[in-house]
Formats: structure tokens, sequence, C-alpha cells
């Protein structure tokens, strides 16, 4: 499907006051002693700086360099729309006019030349991490050795020892046996069947883990129905 062309208002105004922006620079270097190919060259140049400088601050961000070549560019083309509008005796141009016109391209060469190879945030200069203060090493002197003395004497106990009793349990502190859980008939039926079952096909006795994952029962009530299993 082929795309369809719309006016664009704003694009048409473009390019209208692009065009007579154009036609005015060209009239002012022609008056101004550039004659043939060179009065066109002079809004050309006008124009790309002004879109060169443009272009860096919408990608770079504002910085003085692009905006001064911008005002530049910008009093070039608004001065020469203003100079056309009969303010200057294009007949007789002014000699700083003609000395204006005849530096435009070594200006425009040197805004050009700044754009486009000077960097607008240079890279940032790499930390370099502080090295680590020096450890003072202090080199202390040994302890002296202790000076050898007596060996002690060595006494032998003759006595025979006693045998010593274990102490009975307290029987407040020691823990009371947990309480038998009562597992009803039907579940231990069904529990020996799944027992069974697992037996036959896989040829092992079942685990408690494996039985109460089938039965579905807390590991309490699977160790007392294991149990009675055996």
């Amino acid at each position: 499907m082929r795309p369809i062309l719309r006016p664009d208002a704003v694009l048409v105004q473009a390019v209208i006051a692009g065009a007579l922006s154009f036609a005015h620079l060209h009239d002012l270097a022609s008056a101004a002693g550039q004659s043939g190919w060179k009065a066109w060259a002079y809004p050309i140049s006008v124009d790309l700086l002004l879109v060169a400088a443009w272009r860096r601050l919408r990608t770079d961000g504002p910085s003085r360099l692009a905006w001064c070549w911008f005002l530049i560019a910008l009093f070039a083309s608004l001065g020469a729309n203003v100079a056309t509008a009969g303010f200057l005796d294009l007949a007789h141009p002014p000699a700083w006019l003609r000395f204006g016109i005849a530096g435009w391209p070594a200006l425009a060469f040197l805004g050009g030349t700044l754009l486009a190879h000077t960097a607008s945030d240079p890279t940032p200069a790499t930390a370099v991490p502080e090295a680590a203060a020096p450890v003072l090493e202090v080199e202390r002197d040994p302890a002296p050795a202790p000076k050898p003395g007596p060996a002690p004497a060595l006494v032998v106990d003759d006595t025979p020892a006693l045998p010593v009793a274990d102490p009975a349990p307290d029987p407040a502190t020691a823990p009371a046996p947990a309480p038998a859980m009562s597992v009803p008939a039907a579940l231990v039926t069904h529990a020996r069947k799944v027992a069974d079952d697992h037996q036959s096909r896989t040829g092992f006795p079942i685990d408690t883990d494996t039985l109460r994952a089938r039965l579905g029962v807390p590991a309490p009530m699977a160790d007392a129905i294991a149990a009675q299993l055996t």
C-alpha cells in the first residue's frame, strides 16, 4: 500500500522561509562583489552552519560552542534578510559589508570544524583507587623461655577406688513416655493393601515416608501404622 502524501503546513512554511532566506543571502553576496557560483555558495554555507549548530544542541545538549555558532549563523541569515529590505544601498554596498562577506568562508570553516571535531562532554577520567596505607610491622623480642625447675614428686595412692553408682533419674524431670496413637482398623487394613501392592510392584517393603505419602496421614500416625504392619 502506497503512503498517502499529505501537505504539512509547518513543512510548507519552513520551505518558503528557507527559500526566501536563501535568496536574500544570495542577493547580499552578489551585491558585495561575489558573482557566479560563489554568490550561491554563501547561503548554503550559512544554512549548513545553522543546521550543524542546531543538531549539536539537540544531540549533545546545550553547550557554549554550539550556542555561539548557532547565534553567528542566525545573525548572518537574519542580517541578510534585513539588509535586502532597503536598509542598505546594495548598489553601493559599504566597506564593512564587503569585508564581512569576504571573511565569511574562513569563519564558517572554523565553526564547522569545531562543531564536528570538538567533544561536548569528555570522558571522565577513571578514578584511581587509593593505595592502602602500609602496615608498620614492629618486630618484638621473643619472650624469654621459663627456666626449668625441679620436677614435682609423683605420689602414688594405693587406696582402691570405690565404684560409684549412677544417680537415679528424677521422676519429676524425666520425660513422660509418648502415649500410643490409636489407629482405626480400617486404616490399618487399607495400609496393608497399599504395602502389599508396593512390595509386589517393587520387590521391596514399603518405607514409612512412602506409606505416609500414599495414605496422606501425618508422620506420627504413619509410624504407628508401620509398627502394626511389621
